[in-house]
């Protein structure tokens, strides 16, 4: 256990400093810089403490990434002792390092055996800008140079960069300056929200067949690739039908079109399998992989490469004019290293399969199955999301329920827990070392944050 922290300056000289210099993510910096950010200071297991001293049960793994937990004594060593040999060079210059060898040995190990390259980056948005370059060039070296379209879902999240904005399909972000020429959406597979009286299964292979009829209105000859999320992370948790990925899969065969999943949330055993895809049972082209990869640790991402993809590039492709100063970073990659031989090693993918992710879902259901305020629960292994609803019978949503949901989040800070408001949904992604009994502080004080909000609106 660490020693307690001490803070080195009053928290409101924290706070005043960070308002003449920063412009945080996603949130209005005027409101923020008037209320104070809340300053966290230390991290052990799955608990975080701010500069108050009040202590916070993390139910979003930092943003879906601290898969070990904080404090990893393996990771930090790992990190110093590739510090002390060799702190950085690059992968230009005809040039390469141990460590980066290394991890991805590691990593295809664990993959399906259908993959074989990887290019590194330093973050999932850059995972999927260089998917863009590289679906495209990889299209120009078989003879179809025209195959240039991108198709993502509205709602769907793939980054904060230009071109991993237009990716994704969060038209607020779009409003901001993120696009880009040749890139379209379809329909998400939100079932709750827009099924109307379709059942699941019908619904799914409805949002399905819009990629079909999006492919056709666009030429199969003129798209490179489908890209999504095997759920949706920042959207809302959002868990497709089973009927969705097999039809997503058989029209991208179809019409030759290739399947890029965004693994940046789902990968490293999240839902309790190694990778999401293999949670839902399909089978990319491409998987834009980062967060737990290094348990965030340090920054690092990479897309990963089917052999189809990667025989032609480097076969026929000749010079692949990519590349970042730090892909594969050697601390990156020793970090990753240790990170992965933990996760594999101490058996941690296994029990979140089989024992900690089960429990969690059961906790969920039993906690908030007939809760007046929840008309959904969604989730696999570590993550799950609580769909807010007006009337359960009848799927209505509050027409306030971004409010609601913030207003819930704010209820969690309280009462010691960190979870996300997505919409009208409550998210949350615990660590994957997260114990039994941390999940009962989880799943209680969730529920204390959800029956608060209830008695808002008059559900309770």
């Amino acid at each position: 256990m660490n020693l307690p922290f001490e803070p080195k300056r009053q928290t409101q000289d924290y706070q005043k400093s960070d308002a003449a210099h920063h412009i945080h993510a996603f949130l209005d910096q005027k409101a923020l810089n008037a209320e104070g950010p809340r300053v966290i200071v230390r991290g052990e297991g799955v608990y975080l403490w701010d500069s108050e001293g009040k202590r916070y049960l993390d139910g979003m793994s930092g943003l879906w990434c601290t898969q070990l937990g904080y404090g990893r004594k393996d990771l930090t060593a790992a990190a110093a002792a590739q510090m002390d040999q060799l702190a950085y060079y690059n992968m230009f210059f005809h040039t390469t390092h141990p460590a980066v060898i290394e991890l991805s040995e590691l990593l295809f190990s664990l993959l399906p055996g259908h993959y074989s390259h990887v290019i590194y980056t330093n973050s999932g948005s850059e995972a999927n800008e260089v998917l863009i370059r590289t679906a495209r060039r990889y299209w120009q070296v078989v003879g179809q140079p025209q195959k240039k379209i991108m198709i993502g879902r509205w709602n769907g999240y793939h980054g904060s960069t230009l071109a991993a904005t237009a990716l994704g399909g969060m038209k607020f972000m779009h409003e901001m300056g993120g696009l880009i020429p040749d890139v379209a959406h379809i329909d998400e597979p939100y079932w709750y929200a827009e099924g109307g009286d379709l059942t699941p299964a019908e619904f799914g292979r409805r949002c399905a067949l819009q990629l079909e009829e999006k492919i056709l209105e666009l030429g199969a000859e003129n798209v490179a690739g489908f890209i999504a999320e095997p759920f949706q992370g920042a959207g809302g948790m959002i868990f497709p039908p089973e009927s969705y990925w097999p039809e997503i899969q058989r029209i991208c065969r179809q019409y030759d079109v290739l399947l890029c999943a965004d693994e940046v949330i789902g990968g490293f055993g999240r839902t309790g399998e190694w990778f999401a895809h293999e949670h839902f049972g399909f089978e990319p082209d491409t998987l834009s992989i980062a967060k737990g990869l290094t348990s965030g640790y340090v920054p690092m991402g990479g897309l990963v490469l089917s052999k189809r993809m990667a025989d032609a590039l480097v076969e026929r492709g000749g010079v692949f004019a990519h590349g970042l100063t730090y892909s594969g970073h050697p601390v990156a990659a020793a970090v990753a290293v240790a990170n992965l031989k933990a996760l594999r090693d101490e058996g941690i993918v296994r029990s979140v399969k089989e024992d900690t992710g089960p429990y969690l879902q059961q906790l969920l259901r039993e906690a908030f199955g007939n809760h007046p305020m929840i008309g959904e629960i969604q989730g696999s292994g570590m993550l799950a999301a609580l769909q807010f609803a007006e009337d359960k019978q009848t799927r209505k949503r509050f027409d306030n329920e971004n409010d609601l949901a913030w207003q819930c989040r704010t209820f969690g800070f309280e009462e010691g827990v960190i979870i996300r408001s997505t919409l009208g949904r409550m998210i949350m992604a615990p660590a994957l070392v997260t114990t039994r009994a941390e999940l009962d502080e989880l799943v209680d004080k969730t529920l204390i944050a959800v029956d608060r909000t209830a008695r808002m609106v008059g559900k309770l």
